[in-house]
């Protein structure tokens, strides 16, 4: 990532494009078909803790999941009339190939893994586990909402 003052406008789009609008796109054809369709359902984004807490050197990132977070808000409130549920869940790190390599320096992890209270990284199933209940009927009556998956890093 970027510190502030060095990030371009070229960066700035490229992380939007794949946070923000690719969501946005793909949503907007989703609920359409949901509501011709009449059949209702649910949709979770992938946000990040980033977008509720600011993390140095992740400027246009934080602003890209706080704004997938507030088009989550946005669209619940639209999608909700026709029986479509729109949430979000913010992962702390999560233990893929890519956050693998982008936390292998011991150094930089530490500074993270300090800052979560449960002193670790998610793995993968930690994740998909509650999409998969908010994306099911057993989680009818939850629209609109940021779930943090995040050891706490959120409380601190």
């Amino acid at each position: 990532m970027t510190p502030f003052v060095d990030a371009t406008p070229k960066e700035f789009d490229f992380i939007f494009d794949v946070n923000v609008k690719a969501a946005f796109n793909v949503a907007q054809i989703v609920i359409r078909n949901m509501i011709e369709r009449k059949c209702g359902g649910s949709i979770v984004n992938i946000s990040s803790q980033a977008g509720q807490a600011a993390l140095k050197d992740h400027a246009i990132y934080c602003m890209s999941k706080a704004a997938l977070d507030m088009l989550t808000k946005t669209m619940a409130l639209e999608a909700g009339p026709h029986n479509i549920r729109i949430n979000s869940v913010g992962p702390t790190v999560v233990m893929t190939d890519m956050g693998k390599m982008a936390w292998s320096d011991p150094q930089k992890a530490q500074d993270m893994l300090s800052k979560i209270p449960l002193g670790r990284f998610a793995d993968i199933d930690e994740i998909v586990d509650p999409v998969v209940y908010l994306l099911s009927d057993r989680s009818s009556m939850i629209n609109g909402v940021y779930l943090p998956i995040d050891g706490g890093f959120l409380a601190t």
